[in-house]
């Protein structure tokens, strides 16, 4: 490899590395976190979710425990900020879906604006981990985004199992088993 070629290589990782920085950063001051309580069937908080917008979306920085460790979790946003009735969580309604688009992080013409990778418990069952949801934001809706904080308001959703990404309407993912609603 030329000289010249390896200068343009690092040169191209640099710009990349600047360019990922850039969009992923967030600075977000202590009142533009939102913090969701993360409760189980019984009612009983196993952890949280905190909500911060970047320059790409909205990261959520997720502590949950309780989880069962032999598997995959289903996490999205769904349509309702209603956590009840506890056993079944219902009224939290569908995946939020605001587009109109399929189910699915795999599927064509998806994904729905609350989709999102399965969680992957250690263990002890405890889940620590970020994820970035270009779909969504903390402020007002634009042509790619839409708020969590629409009308009716939205709710995270974890399911008993995984989310294969592709089965309509809810990629299959089981009972719903925790669930918080996202508040301003």
């Amino acid at each position: 490899m030329s000289k010249n070629t390896k200068m343009i290589i690092t040169f191209a990782a640099v710009i990349l590395l600047a360019l990922a920085s850039y969009l992923y950063q967030t600075v977000p001051e202590e009142s533009e976190i939102h913090t969701v309580a993360m409760k189980n069937n019984q009612g009983v908080q196993i952890g949280s979710v905190k909500l911060s917008e970047t320059k790409a979306g909205v990261l959520l920085g997720l502590e949950i425990s309780g989880l069962t460790p032999d598997g995959e979790h289903a996490i999205h946003i769904h349509e309702k900020g209603d956590c009840t009735p506890t056993d079944t969580f219902k009224n939290a309604g569908g995946h939020y879906n605001p587009m109109e688009k399929s189910h699915g992080m795999k599927h064509p013409e998806g994904k729905h604006a609350g989709d999102m990778p399965n969680l992957k418990p250690n263990k002890k069952g405890e889940s620590e981990t970020q994820v970035l949801n270009t779909q969504i934001t903390l402020g007002s809706s634009t042509d790619k985004q839409a708020t969590v904080f629409d009308e009716d308001g939205s709710a995270i959703v974890i399911h008993a199992g995984a989310d294969d990404h592709m089965s309509q309407p809810s990629g299959a993912a089981g009972a719903r088993i925790a669930c918080g609603v996202i508040t301003k």
